[in-house]
């Protein structure tokens, strides 16, 4: 565990349902950071980031395709407009959103 939080340098982002394939940024990251990964239940993992990614802000856990959902809170909160990788910052520049318009 000491390990994992050394590689991360500090940097945290929470997973908050297990459904989820997006973390949430627990700090501000930059491009080429480390950060650790907390899920539900425990288990822990280092992803480094590709892009800036503002606190609170989301990053895909694992590669995703264009118009895959993205589900954060166990729901699904949006579509991809894009693809992303590992790592990648997902908000309203690669997705949308249409619930409640129609």
């Amino acid at each position: 565990m000491i390990e994992l939080k050394k590689l991360a340098g500090g940097k945290k982002a929470l997973v908050i349902d297990q459904k989820d394939n997006v973390a949430v940024a627990l700090t501000d990251l930059d491009s080429g950071d480390g950060c650790l990964v907390i899920e539900e239940g425990g288990r822990q993992y280092v992803i480094t980031v590709l892009d800036t990614i503002p606190f609170g802000h989301k990053f895909a856990l694992n590669h995703m395709n264009k118009e895959d959902p993205v589900y954060k809170y166990g729901e699904a909160i949006g579509v991809l407009t894009k693809p992303t990788a590992r790592g990648g910052w997902i908000h309203s520049h690669n997705m949308y959103c249409d619930t409640g318009t129609k």
